[in-house]
């Protein structure tokens, strides 16, 4: 069978009051669905994770409804890299490309900060999510490797970025899978620009938990194959 990250596709975009059957009603034609991870965060646009039994079919959901205009929202579908925490050790890092209709594109800024003790299962999505909280995030960007997870999130603004650090420093992370104190600081290009999530998380609590009751609106499906519509 093919691994989950190939069979799972990233759906950003998501108005904010969307239900869970909805984003199903949206894929169900491409194949047999095995779960839907829906995740609609404090400050909208929400997103979504659907796993299929098949990549072939993950693949005709993305040519088929990335770029689809759902009820205003032009949605974003992708495949997930890894995106729900179950990425391959070959997968070294993934990113986010601030700007509407970005595409992945890096959109990059000065005012930058280094996030240290992420959960091994933290995305960039996940990391998005958590540090706009403080303001206007245009980029992220999640590491890993043998040693562990770290982040770089850019802000649009100074202001933005310094109200983070004031804000989410020794902040509860939090995703569906696990959960971390982790810490954030200013990027310095000259002292961090070489420095290994190992590092980054000697400097955190380290505090993580086991596996917590996820707060997404995750449901599994039944592998029963429905036809293909139109």
């Amino acid at each position: 069978m093919s691994s989950r990250a190939s069979r799972t596709v990233y759906v950003g975009n998501l108005p904010g009051d969307i239900r869970e059957r909805e984003v199903e009603d949206l894929f169900r034609k491409y194949g047999p669905i095995v779960h839907i991870d829906l995740k609609i965060p404090p400050r909208p646009p929400g997103y979504a994770f659907v796993e299929f039994e098949d990549a072939r079919d993950a693949e005709d959901a993305i040519h088929g409804r990335d770029g689809y205009d759902f009820d205003g929202h032009r949605l974003r579908v992708e495949l997930a890299h890894g995106g729900r925490g179950h990425s391959s050790s070959s997968d070294r890092y993934s990113s986010y490309g601030g700007g509407r209709g970005s595409r992945g594109v890096s959109r990059r800024s000065e005012y930058r900060v280094l996030v240290t003790g992420l959960p091994s299962s933290a995305s960039w999505q996940d990391l998005k999510d958590h540090m706009r909280r403080g303001g206007d995030v245009c980029f992220s960007q999640v590491f890993r490797d043998e040693n562990g997870t770290t982040g770089i999130v850019d802000y649009t603004n100074y202001e933005d970025m310094k109200y983070a650090i004031k804000k989410l420093d020794d902040s509860e992370f939090r995703n569906s899978f696990s959960r971390a104190y982790i810490r954030v600081k200013e990027y310095d290009s000259k002292r961090d620009a070489s420095i290994s999530p190992s590092r980054g998380r000697s400097r955190s609590r380290g505090r993580s938990y086991s596996r917590s009751p996820s707060r997404s609106r995750g449901r599994s499906y039944s592998r029963s194959r429905s036809p293909r519509s139109g």
